[in-house]
């Protein structure tokens, strides 16, 4: 089964090469990182690391990263799973692996990272409360039965990412995948994750 991490960068030159080390020693190896129009060395960041690397010319926000890169490696690998990785340090590798486990147990198209599984991060409140609020909002437009609206930690099997086509701006793509992900009838699973706030 082939994996590949995709993560989009926006001026994460100071967390990047940390996050990538990280992600390679939890035995992640094939890594893209989607440089949106980052006006510091994130790009140089991932030159040294030695990572495949799209460079847009202009911030067009995460959702435009992200599809910028399912198209490259649906072009160009085809892996079997894309997952995608945030490059700000809050996410934790090792969770990548609970995710492909979940997909792995069969019949899922969608491995959705979750914080309030088993509320294993430590949310600040008005972030909490934000967030529950967007949860009973898109399970009320899509009927999604979810705990978490806007992780973005995800895993997607090839029938999950060919369905997906983001084109919501800035940070709405998580809505829209999770739109996107019901009006397709895939199937989906919430895993738990841990969010590390910093």
């Amino acid at each position: 089964m082939t994996v590949s991490i995709v993560i989009p960068a926006y001026n994460e030159a100071k967390n990047l090469g940390r996050v990538i080390s990280d992600v390679r020693a939890a035995g992640w190896n094939d890594i893209l990182v989607v440089d949106d129009g980052s006006t510091d060395d994130t790009s140089e960041v991932a030159r040294q690391q030695k990572v495949d690397i799209i460079s847009l010319e202009h911030n067009s926000g995460q959702g435009k990263a992200l599809q910028s890169g399912i198209e490259h490696l649906k072009n160009n690998q085809n892996p079997d799973i894309i997952v995608t990785f945030d490059a700000d340090g809050q996410h934790r590798p090792e969770d990548v692996k609970s995710l492909i486990q979940a997909l792995e147990k069969g019949n899922i198209d969608a491995a959705l990272g979750s914080r309030f599984l088993e509320n294993s991060s430590q949310i600040p409140f008005f972030k909490k409360a934000l967030l529950k609020c967007a949860v009973f909002y898109t399970r009320w437009t899509t009927g999604l039965n979810i705990t978490d609206t806007h992780n973005g930690l995800r895993a997607l099997t090839r029938k999950a990412y060919q369905t997906i086509n983001l084109t919501w701006p800035r940070r709405a793509h998580a809505s829209q995948i999770l739109h996107q992900i019901a009006r397709a009838k895939l199937r989906y699973v919430e895993v738990p994750v841990t969010i590390l706030y910093n």
